[in-house]
């Protein structure tokens, strides 16, 4: 299948939907292509009913009757919610209709143990407005160059620019899962950093050390920065240390046996408390089948190096190339 996400340029819900695809394809192979509008002639002879639109092998299944040709900004509505990109139930809905029925009942439960990592097919790219995305980018690259969280007093700037103050910022990013913070208003963890340690240990090329709120979010530290990058964990059944070195986009994996377990418990709440320490690097698959069975009240699947390393990058890789630059803060 050729499935086309036809945006203007910069479009904020371009990287969503095609990460929300990407959950609803669950593995599947398919064509997926990116394509810039600018014009409505344009959008006419695409089709184009807003961006971003979905085309399945050159339609649009979630065309509106009426709709005119438009590059202005698309509204989806999904059981009573409004949105910006189609859900990735209502993306799965549409492959199944184009004859991928099978297949998306086969991988429906890897789709679902993923949910708290992409916000339930939200993606972790804050939108940019009220001052959210550039006070998370913010957040995210003091951890990247100081290696710790940044004092909400540092944000100030960055929120005034929206007319808002760091504090209150700072607990709607909290209310959507983008980032969590203490009894004092601080900011505990901002996925994929963690201001406490962990067991997931992340040395960047530019000299910064950090903590990772789980395996996935280590290698999408990488992903995100794009630097190179050393993990330093170690297998919770065995000890055994796991190191995953990044180097010029080559990946190595020592020992070569590990694996990583993505694993989820069945209540709802934020990331961190629903799966955060149940996604790990183990030793080998015979180590995460040992956890797993341990803790019979965490389902998971076990994943191979080319998986997590593509979850890493779906999840993480758009959070600071997402919206122009901000220049107003500096760590």
């Amino acid at each position: 299948m050729r499935i086309t996400v036809l945006t203007v340029p910069d479009c904020p819900n371009g990287p969503v939907v095609e990460e929300r695809i990407t959950a609803a394809l669950a593995g599947r192979a398919a064509e997926v292509e990116r394509v810039e509008v600018r014009e409505e002639a344009e959008a006419t002879r695409w089709g184009m009913a807003g961006s971003p639109t979905v085309l399945l092998d050159g339609v649009d299944p979630f065309a509106v009757a009426g709709a005119a040709p438009s590059v202005s900004c698309r509204i989806y509505r999904d059981a009573g919610q409004v949105d910006g990109a189609p859900s990735v139930a209502a993306l799965r809905t549409a492959l199944a209709e184009a004859g991928f029925a099978e297949a998306a009942e086969e991988n429906c439960c890897e789709t679902d143990l993923l949910d708290p990592i992409g916000r339930g097919g939200r993606g972790r790219v804050a939108p940019a407005e009220r001052g959210l995305r550039a006070v998370h980018q913010a957040v995210l690259r003091h951890f990247a160059t100081a290696g710790r969280a940044p004092e909400a007093g540092l944000l100030e700037p960055v929120a005034a620019a929206a007319g808002r103050t760091a504090e209150d910022v700072l607990a709607e990013l909290a209310r959507e899962d983008f980032l969590t913070l203490d009894e004092t208003g601080q900011v505990r963890a901002a996925y994929p950093f963690s201001a406490a340690p962990t067991p997931h240990r992340v040395r960047i090329d530019s000299g910064a050390e950090v903590f990772s709120m789980c395996a996935v979010d280590a290698l999408g530290i990488t992903a995100m920065l794009g630097q190179d990058t050393v993990i330093s964990s170690t297998d919770p059944v065995t000890g055994e240390p796991v190191t995953v070195t990044s180097t010029n986009g080559t990946t190595v994996w020592d020992p070569d046996s590990a694996v990583v377990f993505v694993g989820r418990r069945a209540f709802s709440g934020p990331a961190e408390a629903v799966c955060c320490d149940a996604l790990n690097f183990f030793s080998s698959r015979a180590s995460a089948t040992t956890w797993s069975q341990q803790h019979p009240d965490v389902p998971g699947d076990i994943i191979s190096h080319a998986r997590a390393e593509e979850l890493g990058r779906q999840t993480f890789g758009p959070l600071l190339t997402s919206g122009a630059p901000d220049s107003s803060y500096s760590p």
